[in-house]
């Protein structure tokens, strides 16, 4: 059993798995940073500090809480409508960002050349004049 455990931890397919998971996990804060401390600021500051956290009902407990805060002081059973916007919000911010991320960084990679069309190559014969290789349905060449 130890031998099948070493056999399936040193496979590539692991290893890499692993090294995705570290890399995954530093790319998300990065993300979450560049969403949190560069792309909401100025968005707030465009809405008027619009900030949803303290959008919220009491459903038990009493009522005339001013925050989430006070509502959970006092015991009151609160449903967090605002708290949901704000992940949401975080969430919308996030899957953008990281499509445009994503988009720029397929542009950086080069692209594979396109595979060539199906059925035989085409027959080819020498020209007469310069001595290249060209179709031989070719009349004259490039």
């Amino acid at each position: 059993m130890l031998k099948e455990f070493k056999e399936f931890a040193l496979k590539g397919n692991v290893i890499d798995m692993g090294v995705g998971i570290i890399i995954g996990a530093a790319f998300g804060k990065i993300v979450t940073s560049f969403v949190s401390d560069l792309l909401t600021p100025p968005l707030g500051v465009v809405m008027g500090r619009m900030d949803f956290k303290n959008l919220f009902f009491t459903l038990k407990g009493g009522s005339g809480f001013k925050t989430v805060a006070e509502a959970q002081a006092a015991g009151a059973t609160t449903l967090n409508y605002g708290l949901f916007l704000n992940s949401l919000l975080d969430f919308l911010f996030v899957a953008f960002a990281l499509f445009f991320l994503i988009r720029w960084v397929n542009r950086l990679r080069p692209h594979p050349a396109p595979p060539p069309p199906p059925g035989p190559p085409p027959a080819l014969k020498e020209c007469p004049e310069c001595l290249s290789q060209i179709p031989a349905a070719a009349k004259r060449c490039a």
